[in-house]
């Protein structure tokens, strides 16, 4: 039986569905009242760079400028490049290592690449970070590290491996993480 995609639009909510040989696989649903921007990548242009605050206010064509904590920015932001291979992990620094602070890693005026990691509320703005995750339905892509990783949920240890084997197999140009739902995957499903 071949895949389908349901789509029910309303005033208040839009659902969608996909089925796979008669089976819901997976279920979306987006109401007017309360959109969110979780997840959305924006080019931003830092505004402010608060060295008191170890934070940057990012313009990333919203009402107020968006929230930048220095935990949330990737060492390598200024290079300007979503992957660096000679960096095992962009940004993340070993334990008890100098963490450079945010004028070091940022200025005004400067773009940048972010991702909403919190919606605004009330007189606050969005909360963004650079560290920038791509959710599909059987992997999770980071363009900005070099991690692979397979779900705990996957309790199997031969599919593990083989999952593992797949995703190195395909080299992917950043960090991945095998999903739940890609027990059982197929390589091109993965790719």
């Amino acid at each position: 039986m071949p895949s389908e995609i349901l789509i029910n639009v309303r005033p208040v909510e839009t659902r969608v569905a996909c089925i796979d040989n008669g089976v819901l696989s997976d279920l979306k649903i987006e109401r007017k009242t309360s959109p969110t921007m979780v997840g959305s990548v924006h080019r931003g242009r830092v505004l402010r760079v608060l060295p008191g605050m170890q934070a940057a206010f990012v313009d990333i064509g919203l009402d107020r400028a968006a929230f930048l904590y220095v935990g949330d920015v990737r060492a390598d932001v200024d290079a300007g490049a979503f992957f660096d291979e000679d960096k095992e992990a962009a940004g993340a620094a070993p334990e008890g290592a100098h963490r450079p602070k945010i004028q070091e890693l940022l200025s005004e005026g400067q773009n940048i690449l972010v991702q909403v990691a919190k919606d605004p509320l009330g007189s606050k703005g969005a909360r963004i970070t650079t560290h920038v995750s791509l959710p599909g339905r059987h992997v999770v892509f980071m363009p900005t590290v070099h991690q692979l990783g397979v779900s705990r949920r996957i309790e199997d240890e031969g599919e593990r491996d083989r999952l593992r084997a797949l995703v190195e197999k395909i080299e992917p140009k950043g960090g991945v993480i095998v999903r739940t739902a890609g027990e059982g995957a197929s390589e091109a499903s993965l790719r």
